[in-house]
């Protein structure tokens, strides 16, 4: 990673207290969990969620990380990578995003 590239990163609030919070300081990135609005009973749209959502979304279209496959967290590091760069490549050339519709 480029150091100062990095803006604040929004998870669930489960996520910070599962553990990658100590790297997390280490590395010198600032996470923001998403909390529900107080006082809020049932579903709400949570501000920033559906960014979390999209990106999750777009890298369930590869199919080794659809599914926890992956023995090292090292591999499915490098997978997630290679989403990006597909996502990032088909950006820059104007290629459609695959999908299953009408297949």
């Amino acid at each position: 990673m480029l150091p100062g590239i990095i803006r604040p990163v929004r998870g669930d609030p489960v996520d910070r207290q599962q553990g990658p919070v100590q790297q997390d300081e280490r590395l010198g990135i600032d996470v923001q969990p998403v909390h529900r609005p107080p006082g809020a009973r049932g579903f709400t749209i949570r501000p920033r969620r559906w960014t979390i959502e999209r990106s999750i979304g777009r890298l369930m279209h590869h199919r080794r990380l659809a599914r926890d496959y992956e023995r090292h967290p090292h591999r499915s590091e490098a997978m997630i990578h290679l989403a990006m760069i597909d996502l990032m490549a088909r950006r820059l050339t104007g290629e459609a995003s695959p999908n299953w519709r009408g297949t």
